[in-house]
């Protein structure tokens, strides 16, 4: 519904008015000295203009020219077994919708963490598709829908080329998708953050309020994709890409970060 309140900072849409953003509360995240701000989805379309950007081999970026929330941009992953929407921006409207549809449409969003659902409930309407989100975030749903189905445990397989991998780090949901088509992807959104110095990658609980993530949640987070291969990992970010030796990067950088932060 184009008119439920969404968060100017994070870009929660929520089923409800409220005073304030759960998200935006929350110590990952902040309200900003201005105070909290709100819009919705008509405003949003009227100020905002649709990107849709090749990020990657198989993959288009998909998010708006200008800052939106967070800033984020989602990704189409144009896997063997159908299209799948991978995170989320709270841009929608028709013409994007028809120029999705256009590739081939999706057949179902995961997000990363709760700082993405955005709209999500909103893209899962316009294309008939679930929402697979891991448990451990559900109560940061903003708004509640038959379409969001919550799935438990570690890994959930999608289809035989994608494949959900709960980390926890960040958020106790916090999640990557797998891409075994060719040598490999990893989605990683800021799970694993794609940071300027591309020959590592960053862990953190907060991001913005430089809160470092737990050393025993960076661990197992290593030792869960260790057996997995990719060859190339994306962040959450237009151009944030590592487009050779992610796998290798990923493990050097939490041994470093080990080195650095110990429990």
């Amino acid at each position: 519904m184009s008119t439920l309140p969404i968060c100017k900072t994070c870009a929660m849409q929520y089923a409800e008015p409220r005073q304030d953003c759960p998200i935006c509360t929350d110590e990952r995240q902040y309200v900003p000295a201005s105070g909290q701000q709100w819009t919705d989805l008509a405003t949003i379309r009227d100020g905002f203009t649709a990107r849709v950007e090749d990020q990657g081999p198989g993959l288009i970026g998909i998010g708006t020219h200008e800052r939106l929330g967070i800033g984020q941009r989602a990704l189409l992953v144009r896997a063997g077994s159908g299209n799948f929407l991978w995170d989320c921006t709270a841009f929608i409207d028709d013409a994007l919708v028809e120029r999705i549809n256009a590739l081939g449409g999706i057949t179902g969003i995961a997000i990363s963490h709760p700082h993405y659902y955005s709209t999500m409930v909103e893209w899962a309407h316009a294309f008939d598709v679930p929402i697979h989100l891991h448990e451990g975030d559900k109560q940061w749903i903003g708004r509640p829908d038959p379409k969001i189905e919550l799935w438990s445990g570690t890994t959930l397989r999608l289809a035989d080329d994608l494949e959900l991998i709960n980390l926890g780090v960040h958020f106790t949901g916090g999640t990557v998708l797998h891409w075994s088509e060719g040598a490999g992807a990893l989605l990683s959104g800021d799970i694993v953050q794609v940071i300027p110095d591309r020959t590592h990658v960053g862990f953190m609980y907060s991001y913005p309020n430089l809160i470092p993530e737990r050393p025993s949640v960076v661990r197992r987070a290593a030792e869960l994709l260790e057996p997995y291969r990719f060859e190339a990992l994306y962040g959450a970010w237009w151009e944030s890409g590592i487009p050779a030796d992610a796998h290798e990067i990923v493990q050097r950088s939490a041994r470093r970060y080990l080195e650095y932060v110990r429990d």
